[in-house]
């Protein structure tokens, strides 16, 4: 057993070398979060998409290179207000094979196997944020324009950081969400039932104020 005086002496030490320990620039603090218009960090912002492949496992994308806009004012958070556009051209998957078929013409020149050669970017709208009693999270309703069609996406948000990045000297805000989406609600049921229909989307965004 250690001597309680000891003991007292590394409980102080290891206090003090946790204290003196850096911090990350961005903390998970809403009271940092001040008014103004955001855009979104192109390099640092991702959209994620699970699927499901023949009853086996999920197969799993991204999307990068997005850009967007948030309007938020934290005395007022239900007025906040995003818009986003994801380049689907940039999608990133783990086999250039399977790219390739996800952006190549299928067999009938007007109908694409999914998205096309030169697929148009898709488009979210928020219509409507309503923040929860924590702070932390909110439900954002809001409009998918994909494949040339529109229709309402909810995303489950939480915040997950603020501050001011030491590199770029702006402020940032940091932000997580999820969907899901049928597919086949926009268009594309190429291939269903062995890829799953319902699809499984994971945001991770990061917006940076601007002066």
């Amino acid at each position: 057993m250690i001597p309680r005086p000891t003991f007292l002496l590394l409980l102080a030490s290891a206090s003090a070398q946790t204290a003196a320990q850096p911090q990350a620039p961005g903390q998970p603090d809403p009271a940092r979060v001040t008014a103004g218009t955001y855009l979104a960090d192109p390099q640092h912002t991702l959209v994620g998409w699970r699927v499901n492949h023949m009853g086996f496992n999920d197969y799993f994308g991204l999307f990068g290179s997005i850009q967007g806009t948030l309007v938020l004012d934290p005395a007022n958070p239900s007025a906040a207000r995003l818009a986003v556009r994801i380049p689907i051209r940039k999608l990133t998957v783990a086999s250039e094979g399977l790219r390739g078929h996800l952006l190549m013409p299928g067999s009938m020149a007007d109908k694409p196997d999914y998205f096309g050669p030169k697929p148009s970017d898709a488009l979210f709208t928020s219509t409507s944020v309503k923040p929860d009693a924590d702070g932390v999270r909110a439900t954002i309703d809001g409009k998918l324009t994909l494949n040339g069609q529109t229709h309402p996406v909810t995303v489950a948000a939480r915040f997950t950081g603020a501050g001011k990045n030491p590199l770029s000297r702006k402020e940032t805000v940091g932000f997580e969400g999820t969907a899901t989406i049928k597919r086949s609600d926009w268009g594309l049921d190429s291939d269903i039932p062995l890829v799953g229909d319902e699809v499984r989307l994971e945001i991770t965004a990061g917006f940076e104020k601007q002066s």
